[in-house]
């Protein structure tokens, strides 16, 4: 299979990488010093913590999801059921595996794919028989380890209501090269992702809210997600769609729902390490290096913005052309393919970067059932 170039982005970047063949997702840029910070608040805006207030119209909602309590799964209806209600009890319990390290990717109160990979990584991380299916004895354990409210009152400021957005131009990278910044089209995409959460579900749980207006009160969750310690080793697990993050000691300490490959474009396989991180990054598409993509339009660069097509970071490998990045597309990943990298939400990308250092041995594995 030949390999996809033509594409690679830049931006501050911990070490420098020095400058090669383009290929499909390879930094560069300027040398910064090892503590260099994250992406500016523009790019990457830290959470603001949800204001409790008294009793609402709303507070029915928050109260299903804070006293949610588990219960044993229904059978599998003869049909499946079209666009399926979120479950408060799922919402809860996606956060506390967001909170335990064990990521569902965009929490969205569904049972699903993303959900069994975080059940089997915290079985896993606590010593527990690893078959991905909640459990009373799960549940217990998950709710007396992260205390603490999972939903709350969000009030809308005036600065979120005000943006910037920017036109929503889907995956036509022609159209994204044109604007200032590929950042959030609208309120509810830039909230959602704020609070790791589905667009969808973010609208589920605010049926008729003004989401362009200050003030308005919201329904979210708190993610409260740890800073993650530091990682010895990665595995990117393609069978599994999964990336893990061990300790010095062998340890799973985190795991991330992934899109990894596709059949055309497989991600490498083998051992390879991890070359330097890239905060905010740019991505420029070179027709002289791809057979694919917009030919016609010749080479163009796209801005640093959350909806770049790598997302606010790029963890760069010693293969070139590979890495780990983050996504515009959060609600796609571990449910379709790539171009070769390696994708995350941009929340997970930014809690792995800066807990890797260049030399970090990343795996390519393929472990049958996870």
């Amino acid at each position: 299979m030949a390999k996809m170039r033509g594409l690679w982005v830049q931006g501050s970047i911990v070490p420098v990488l020095a400058v090669g063949v383009l290929a499909a997702c390879s930094p560069q840029g300027s040398q910064v010093p090892s503590s260099a910070a994250p992406p500016p608040a523009s790019a990457a805006k830290p959470a603001p913590k949800p204001v409790a207030t008294a009793a609402s119209p709303l507070q029915a909602r928050i109260d299903a999801i804070n006293n949610a309590q588990f219960s044993a799964p229904p059978q599998p209806a003869a049909k499946p059921v079209v666009n399926p209600p979120p479950d408060p009890a799922l919402i809860k319990a996606e956060v506390l595996l967001a909170r335990a390290e064990a990521s569902p990717g965009a929490i969205d109160g569904l049972a699903g794919s993303n959900l069994t990979r975080a059940v089997k990584a915290y079985e896993q991380m606590t010593g527990q028989l690893a078959d991905g299916q909640l459990s009373a004895a799960l549940w217990t354990k998950l709710t007396a380890e992260a205390p603490g409210p999972v939903a709350a009152i969000y009030m809308e400021t005036a600065q979120d209501a005000a943006g910037p957005f920017y036109p929503d131009v889907g995956e036509n990278m022609v159209a994204a090269a044109k604007l200032a910044s590929p950042g959030y089209a609208r309120p509810s995409e830039m909230l959602a992702e704020r609070f790791h959460i589905s667009e969808k579900l973010l609208l589920a749980l605010n049926p008729g809210a003004d989401l362009t207006k200050s003030g308005t009160a919201l329904v979210v969750v708190q993610p409260a997600i740890p800073a993650l310690g530091p990682v010895d080793h990665v595995e990117v697990d393609k069978a599994a769609a999964s990336v893990r993050a061990y300790a010095a000691d062998g340890s799973l300490i985190a795991s991330f729902p992934a899109t990894v490959g596709s059949t055309d474009r497989p991600s490498p396989s083998g051992v390879h390490k991890v070359r330097g991180v890239s905060f905010n990054p740019t991505y420029t598409y070179d027709p002289s290096k791809l057979t694919f993509g917009p030919k016609k339009h010749g080479r163009f660069v796209i801005h640093p913005g959350p909806n770049n097509p790598v997302g606010i970071v790029y963890i760069a490998l010693d293969r070139p052309g590979y890495g780990i990045h983050g996504t515009p597309e959060p609600d796609k990943i571990g449910k379709t393919a790539s171009h070769g990298c390696v994708r995350l939400t941009n929340w997970d990308a930014m809690l792995l970067a800066p807990a890797v250092k260049p030399g970090v041995v990343v795996s390519f594995v393929h472990k049958r059932g996870g």
